[in-house]
């Protein structure tokens, strides 16, 4: 409730909707997130503003600014990274290392996935 209130205070234009998703931490089954999704592919809307960028989502917010985008639409951060404190600085950088981490995990599947297949291979061939 204080994030829609800061930011309708400091809205330049009519405020033409609120998404809202309650709770909704890393879920990706939203519907706000889907509404807005909706309304701005059918052109309801040309801005989208988030008092933090992670409001928008916890992940992906590159992804669906860029969706956004292309349905005209812009996004706007009413504050942007280092304002929260450390906070959001601090939430990059642990996305970050989880990034990395999936990426060698998917990496070490993947030489695994390459050994087997090897293996299979030479007891076909002996």
């Amino acid at each position: 409730m204080a994030q829609e209130a800061e930011l309708r205070a400091t809205a330049a234009a009519e405020v033409v909707a609120v998404f809202k998703d309650k709770a909704s931490g890393l879920r990706e089954n939203r519907p706000g997130l889907a509404r807005l999704l909706k309304g701005a592919a059918a052109g309801e809307f040309t801005v989208v503003r988030v008092t933090h960028r992670d409001r928008l989502a916890r992940f992906g917010t590159a992804w669906l600014t860029a969706l956004l985008a292309r349905d005209g639409v812009t996004v706007e951060v009413l504050h942007s990274k280092g304002s929260a404190g450390g906070v959001e600085e601090l939430v990059d950088d642990f996305m970050s290392l989880v990034a990395m981490f999936a990426g060698r995990m998917y990496g070490l599947r993947s030489r695994e996935a390459k050994r087997r297949l090897l293996a299979a291979a030479g007891k076909g061939v002996g």
